[in-house]
């Protein structure tokens, strides 16, 4: 077995269920529980696995709403701008785009209201962002 079929498995594993414990993932992955450390552990470090999360349906968040924005930048500002939207704690993940626009972020808020003025004022206002249009999600289907 290559190493990078082993990786494979171990990643497949931690994609269906990030709370997985080693013993489940070296089962699952047909590994022992030292391999599954060690990979999880050089996949971590090269960046690989970014991190750990929790899927949630924002249905039924009753205290909370999330809205997937498409974010349109100036190409010469597009670097400081990226910069300045990781940094916005109500921006839960930013994503490049290849789609309508240049970025795609999971941004929540309490609800919609509070939604509409993080985006107004903490989205739209960096400078090089030209347009932000939110979708805002209702229930989790899958």
């Amino acid at each position: 077995m290559s190493a990078e079929s082993t990786a494979d498995r171990i990643l497949a594993v931690l994609e269906e269920d990030a709370q997985a414990s080693y013993a489940e993932i070296a089962e699952r992955a047909d590994v022992s529980k030292p391999t599954v450390r060690k990979y999880i552990d050089k996949l971590e470090d090269e960046g690989v696995i970014v991190g750990y999360s929790a899927e949630v349906d924002p249905k039924k968040l009753s205290s909370q709403s999330i809205a997937m924005v498409g974010i349109d930048v100036e190409s010469e500002q597009y670097v400081e701008a990226t910069r300045e939207l990781r940094e916005v704690d109500a921006v839960e993940a930013l994503y490049t785009s290849s789609g309508d626009h240049m970025l795609m972020a999971e941004v929540r808020g309490r609800d919609g209201e509070e939604l509409g003025d993080i985006i107004e004022e903490s989205v739209l206002n960096i400078d090089g962002v030209t347009a932000a249009h939110p979708s805002f999600l209702q229930e989790r289907l899958k």
